[in-house]
């Protein structure tokens, strides 16, 4: 049984020591999964992975990290490791807004961005709504 990090570094050495001439699929085994299939895409530092079963097309899943990477561009203007750290909140809305539950649900990477702007208005609102009645909790 691999722990998450063990996990992670697993499935990372196994698509980083492969020659970019090489497809970006995988099969591979993993204890707690069984036989699952690696779609990747790498782009410059950053390697995107999605782990899926062998009903999924993988020309699709390539359509599908191409979408989240674009958005993920868009949102951070040209996203680095440092976006993908320090803004995970972000990133998770976003491919939130792509895929929820196994299931794609936006591939539009306008209504995707939309949607993230639409979350970061509703949490700027909510920030200020608890700084107004955290005010008036010193007032008293």
């Amino acid at each position: 049984s691999h722990t998450p990090p063990t996990l992670t570094r697993h499935i990372f050495n196994s698509i980083a020591s492969r020659p970019d001439s090489f497809c970006n699929y995988l099969n591979l085994h993993i204890e707690d999964w069984g036989n699952v299939k690696l779609i990747y895409r790498h782009y410059a530092t950053l390697y995107f992975v999605f782990a899926v079963d062998s009903q999924e097309s993988d020309l699709g899943i390539l359509d599908l990290i191409q979408v989240f990477v674009e958005s993920l561009d868009k949102c951070f203007c040209n996203v680095c490791e440092l976006d993908l750290i320090f803004h995970s909140d972000k990133v998770h809305y976003v491919l939130d807004e792509i895929v929820s539950g196994g299931m794609v649900l936006e591939t539009n990477i306008s209504m995707v961005l939309e949607s993230v702007r639409e979350q970061g208005k509703l949490g700027k609102s909510s920030l200020r709504m608890g700084e107004g009645k955290q005010n008036d909790v010193y007032r008293r």
